[in-house]
């Protein structure tokens, strides 16, 4: 739904900063304006429920999962400081065991796997 709006916008400016529902002349939109459009996008594709800060934890949890750290986060957010994302996002970043289970898994894989053939060996071997 979203890439289907950013799609048809009127606006060519893909800068990060943009706004995603504009007011007119694509200057910044009036506040209710936001929750309007929202409103109407969300009921346009039946989506009831789903409100516009859900999209955000959306993000911030997409950000995480990718391996982005706090501070990134935190500026991705708008967030005045790390402590803001921490105290709302701490448990979706891996802990140490996470890492440490996660290492011990691609060791073994990496052992199990089948060596890749040696072309020099397998040629000299015919």
């Amino acid at each position: 739904m979203l890439s289907e709006h950013m799609a048809a916008s009127n606006s060519h400016d893909d800068h990060p900063s943009r706004w995603m529902f504009t007011g007119e002349n694509d200057d910044p939109p009036l506040p209710n304006t936001v929750h309007h459009r929202w409103r109407m996008a969300r009921q346009r594709a039946g989506l009831e429920g789903l409100r516009l800060h859900d999209l955000r934890h959306f993000y911030a949890s997409g950000l995480i999962a990718a391996g982005c750290d706090v501070v990134t986060v935190q500026r991705a957010l708008g967030h005045a400081s790390a402590t803001t994302t921490l105290n709302t996002y701490s448990h979706l970043w891996p802990t140490a065991e996470d890492r440490t289970r996660n290492a011990a898994e691609d060791l073994v894989r990496a052992t199990l796997s089948p060596a890749p053939a040696d072309s020099a060996r397998t040629t000299a071997r015919r």
